[in-house]
């Protein structure tokens, strides 16, 4: 499976309603799979429509006949990499069996869309369905897969001994799925996160980099990242020539970034009030240290929705001009009818939930890792089930499913928030946000800039400033480069 299919659905789980994968992280992801009251329902329309079963499965042995004579028609499709292997169409025994597992698969999908359920039964019952079809693929079985056989035969059983091992490895802790990436296939610092920076501003809550312009000239307005609060600020700054913050720097752009505080029960009150302002701190910052009067901003999933309600704040502050642009990145704002999410979340769910983080004081990301895999099983289960158990095989290196294994926590509190937003849908309702609606409770920081000529400062664990930052707002003011000295913007 290619790089490009993985990354496309390490995304697409990232932009999952928020809220759905808050709730499975603090519940489990068997909370989820459990169909309840939708798979009751579905039985129920399946037993009054008992015409509809009969044909399904008057089809499903027809086909089933066809295919013990070897004249079905019935083929994978030609994108379904599972099944690849030339083994499948090649030996008569295993080409039965993969065509055995497509018609139950599709009869059983049928059955599905007959029963006529209404919308949210529809989406958890076929969650759950979808689910069970994906794990009993003969492809993830290793006496059925003929590149495992064959992978066990010419290693002599090395390969299923590696594959044992690496399945031990994972199960021995949290979050007990199929490794995606070697855990030092890449570290920060070295072939990660390598774009040259300083931190500028540490306070209780975050720290704030700047990126070190390499143009002869900067663009007048700055640009502030916003995170996302459940991983490392490194995501737009992955592997060189893969980083966007390498390339908004080599594009003239003066660029800084937040990076989030890792939490602990010490922090479990941080809410939104508490992230809206850091955002609020890091915007005074950034004008500080430039002398722009406007900040664009770009937020990442979690971020986006904070950096959302930020500017809906300054808007009603009448501040709004001190954003130039806002820009959001995998960031749903509006739940309604949202896929799964919107389908399987409920208040008491939410509850829980809440209730379930805040014992603790905070969620730990292990968790939300996996329910991100869980959300695209082929692509980021069973594809990595295959690779490392069944052919023994260390998964191919891949920077962002290394960013997306290097897990932070949430607070409780902001986990709390996050659940109310989403089961309310608040955002879609103007005055719904929560975030810096009521005063914040906390001191604001005084913390000033940390660095000081020869040392070196550490930002997020493990990232290593090596300078002092380019722009710097000392007692005469911003050294950067007088504004109109290049486009604005």
């Amino acid at each position: 499976m290619s790089a490009e299919t993985i990354g496309s659905a390490a995304a697409d789980a990232d932009a999952a309603p928020l809220d759905l994968l808050l709730t499975d992280a603090a519940l489990g992801v068997l909370n989820r799979v459990n169909p309840g009251g939708s798979g009751l329902r579905l039985a129920a329309a399946l037993a009054a429509r008992p015409r509809l079963v009969a044909s399904r499965t008057r089809n499903l042995l027809g086909e089933l006949t066809r295919i013990a004579a070897g004249t079905s028609q019935i083929e994978p499709s030609r994108r379904d990499r599972r099944f690849a292997d030339p083994g499948w169409a090649g030996n008569p025994l295993l080409h039965r069996v993969l065509q055995g597992y497509l018609a139950a698969a599709q009869t059983a999908e049928g059955l599905a869309q007959d029963a006529d359920l209404n919308w949210a039964d529809t989406e958890r019952a076929g969650f759950v369905l979808t689910n069970l079809i994906d794990a009993l693929a003969p492809s993830n079985n290793p006496v059925l897969n003929p590149a495992a056989l064959k992978a066990a035969i010419d290693t002599g059983g090395g390969s299923a001994l590696a594959g044992l091992r690496h399945f031990a490895a994972d199960m021995a802790s949290p979050p007990r799925i199929p490794s995606m990436v070697e855990p030092d296939a890449f570290k920060v610092g070295a072939n990660l996160a390598v774009t040259p920076g300083a931190v500028v501003l540490r306070t209780e809550v975050f720290e704030l980099i700047q990126y070190r312009p390499v143009t002869p000239a900067v663009r007048q307005v700055p640009l502030l990242i916003v995170p996302p609060t459940i991983n490392k600020f490194y995501v737009t700054d992955l592997a060189p020539g893969r980083s966007l913050a390498e390339y908004l720097v080599g594009s003239g752009l003066q660029v800084f970034v937040m990076s989030w505080r890792n939490p602990d029960s010490r922090h479990a009150r941080w809410d939104f009030n508490t992230y809206g302002q850091a955002v609020l701190d890091a915007i005074d910052a950034v004008a500080r240290i430039t002398g722009s009067e406007q900040t664009a901003i770009t937020g990442v999933c979690s971020g986006g929705i904070i950096a959302a309600m930020v500017a809906g704040h300054l808007a009603h502050t009448g501040r709004q001009d001190q954003i130039a642009a806002l820009t959001l990145m995998v960031t749903v704002l509006d739940q309604a009818r949202a896929g799964l999410g919107s389908a399987v979340i409920s208040e008491r769910n939410a509850r829980l939930a809440a209730a379930a983080s805040a014992a603790r004081g905070y969620l730990d990301g292990r968790s939300l890792a996996e329910v991100f895999a869980w959300l695209r099983p082929n692509d980021l289960i069973w594809n990595y089930w295959v690779n490392n158990y069944l052919l023994g095989r260390t998964p191919p290196p891949f920077d962002i499913l290394s960013w997306n294994a290097d897990t932070t926590r949430m607070t409780a509190g902001l986990h709390r928030d996050f659940l109310q937003m989403g089961v309310s849908n608040a955002l879609t309702r103007p005055g719904g946000g929560p975030c810096l609606a009521r005063r914040w409770t906390w001191p604001p920081s005084t913390a000033t800039a940390t660095w000081s000529p020869g040392s070196p400062t550490t930002s997020a664990p493990g990232r290593a400033a090596t300078g002092p930052p380019a722009c710097w707002a000392g007692t005469n003011g911003s050294c950067c480069r007088p504004a109109g000295t290049s486009p604005r913007w």
